[in-house]
């Protein structure tokens, strides 16, 4: 580990100047579950920063204890204030290298940083970059929904009236809607989407990266009602609602599954035809195989 003091007249110096960071703000992604996701570049700034800006000492304390350092500490979390953001800039300034982590995942996003970063840039202060996971993109990625356009919106209102007036606010997005919720309000923010935004598919990621890692994808009011019947699910949750469609679309889209559907019944079973039309038009699988059924017992 690189270690820092301050000489005689107050200038930064260190006893391997050779790994030294230049002065600024680091915005250090952290690993959202598996500590092995932790990036080369975020371990070498993490051992070589002068100070760690971080939401909770005592997790952040475990991932240093991982890659093998004891970099200095202080906090910075949503209750910070700005002569706590003050004092960090006041040392960026000073010429001091200062990481900012959250307790998982990039800083940020749903986490502390945007004030900090805002008066960084405020007092002309190198801001950097060092990129990583997030449960955000990372359940994106899991959900079988479209990604080429995505809102990420954060937490849902806790109250079922306020947050039916949230989900109102996109209705007509037309693009994968990606929020946090917590567990013991998971069931009632589904039912809350299905009736504000329809029975539109979704996919539900929690423990990414851990060993109970689990994405469930059905409709908003299937997985309401199977979240309502279970105990609430531990573990950091991310929702993902797919765009809008409006009815000429599935329209369409039914009539493309069926076509498909009986052309792939000449080549195939039942049961593969139905997963193959469902893989191929995003119809749901279940539908199709019911739909196979009735097209044999008519060709019979």
């Amino acid at each position: 580990m690189t270690g820092t003091h301050q000489t005689g007249n107050g200038q930064r110096s260190s006893a391997n100047p050779l790994n030294i960071l230049k002065a600024g703000l680091y915005i250090t992604a952290t690993p959202i579950g598996n500590l092995g996701d932790i990036t080369l570049r975020a371990q070498e700034t993490l051992k070589n920063v002068d100070f760690i800006a971080c939401e909770d000492t005592r997790v952040t304390a475990k991932l240093l204890a991982f890659i093998g350092t004891n970099t200095k500490m202080m906090a910075y979390h949503d209750h910070s204030d700005a002569r706590v953001r003050d004092r960090i800039l006041d040392k960026i300034e000073a010429g001091f290298a200062v990481a900012l982590v959250s307790d998982a995942g990039t800083p940020l996003i749903s986490d502390p940083g945007y004030k900090l970063v805002a008066d960084a840039r405020a007092r002309d202060i190198t801001v950097t970059t060092i990129p990583g996971p997030c449960a955000a993109i990372a359940a994106l990625t899991l959900s079988g929904l479209p990604t080429d356009k995505f809102l990420f919106a954060g937490f849902p209102p806790n109250k079922s009236g306020a947050r039916q007036t949230w989900y109102g606010d996109y209705n007509q997005l037309k693009a994968s809607l990606v929020i946090y919720e917590s567990g013991r309000r998971l069931a009632a923010s589904l039912a809350d989407a299905a009736a504000v935004l329809g029975n539109r598919p979704v996919s539900v990621s929690r423990e990414i990266t851990k060993k109970f890692e689990e994405t469930r994808t059905a409709t908003l009011s299937e997985l309401a009602a199977i979240y309502a019947d279970i105990d609430p699910p531990k573990g950091e949750i991310v929702i993902v609602i797919g765009p809008s469609v409006k009815e000429e679309d599935i329209s369409k889209i039914e009539i493309a599954a069926e076509e498909i559907l009986g052309k792939a019944l000449k080549h195939m079973s039942t049961k593969s035809a139905a997963a193959f039309t469902a893989e191929l038009t995003g119809a749901k699988k279940r539908d199709l195989y019911q739909k196979a059924l009735e097209i044999e017992k008519s060709r019979d």
